[in-house]
């Protein structure tokens, strides 16, 4: 049965929390193009607070405090975000002329295969999709259907993830990614996976980790909604269960005193007295 509906999400983000122990919550991104009418009651926009936000940051808020935040252009203080979203209708010169100011790229010509490389084709797309807002919130809180779906969590536990989306070899459910430092969690986390229609892995980025408070460990990955459904019913489905269930199960090597000199000593002086004493 295919899910669809606002509950089946909410509680896969239950499931997917606890199954995986995750120790911030999985994050539900939603894209909206009328900002007057398609944001929930009880969402807040940082704006009506006299206050601005990236969207890194927003997922921060919602992944660690629960937060139902909507991120428009006016929100968003990451202005080179709010372009690669398509969110104000610049022009691609324009937004070139943006990163070669912040110094992004070694120089003119660097920035420009840059561009070639990265968004010069699909930028008038993006633009044409028209548009306005993201809304985020935690996925078992949602209160909207999102559109993709990010999850943070270390390196083990983003392991299992790809256990699962590799399970059958589906060409659907195939992770690819490219790297690039930048827009990470905002790019790859969310708005890849929606218009792609693949799954993401994320390592933060520039601004992940100057604005939104990313911890060393995390890594994420990024996905379309609706592959959390397959995630959860092929999670520790990888190996039958030879040691790759939750927790990890790791070898532990097998050692002796003659591991070092001290040890070694030491057992030398114990078994003496154990000998002498006959405490054996």
């Amino acid at each position: 049965m295919t899910k669809t509906n606002l509950e089946d999400y909410q509680k896969a983000g239950v499931e997917i929390y606890d199954k995986l122990h995750l120790n911030t919550y999985p994050i539900s991104i939603k894209y909206i193009r009328d900002i007057d009418k398609e944001i929930p009651t009880g969402v807040k926009r940082p704006i009506d607070s006299r206050e601005k936000m990236s969207i890194c940051q927003a997922f921060t808020q919602a992944r660690r405090f629960g937060q139902q935040l909507c991120i428009t252009a006016a929100d968003n203080f990451c202005t080179p975000s709010s372009v690669a979203h398509g969110w104000v209708p610049l022009s691609m010169e324009e937004f070139t002329e943006s990163q070669i100011r912040q110094k992004w790229s070694k120089d003119v010509q660097a920035e420009k295969r840059r561009a070639e490389h990265i968004y010069a084709n699909n930028f008038k797309n993006i633009i044409e999709l028209a548009y306005r807002g993201v809304i985020v919130s935690p996925l078992m809180e949602t209160p909207i259907i999102p559109d993709a779906i990010m999850i943070y969590c270390d390196g083990p536990k983003l392991t299992y993830i790809i256990n699962a989306l590799n399970y059958e070899h589906k060409r659907k459910y195939r992770i690819q990614s490219m790297f690039e430092g930048f827009g990470e969690s905002c790019g790859k986390g969310g708005l890849m996976p929606f218009i792609t229609r693949k799954a993401q892995i994320v390592i933060p980025g520039t601004g992940d980790r100057s604005f939104a408070g990313i911890q060393d460990h995390e890594l994420g990955i990024g996905m379309p909604a609706n592959f959390i459904f397959y995630v959860l019913e092929n999670l520790f489905q990888t190996g039958a269960g030879q040691g790759l269930k939750f927790p990890l199960r790791q070898l532990l090597p097998k050692l002796d005193e003659n591991l070092t000199p001290g040890f070694r000593y030491m057992r030398e002086v114990i078994d003496k007295k154990l000998s002498e004493s006959n405490l054996y």
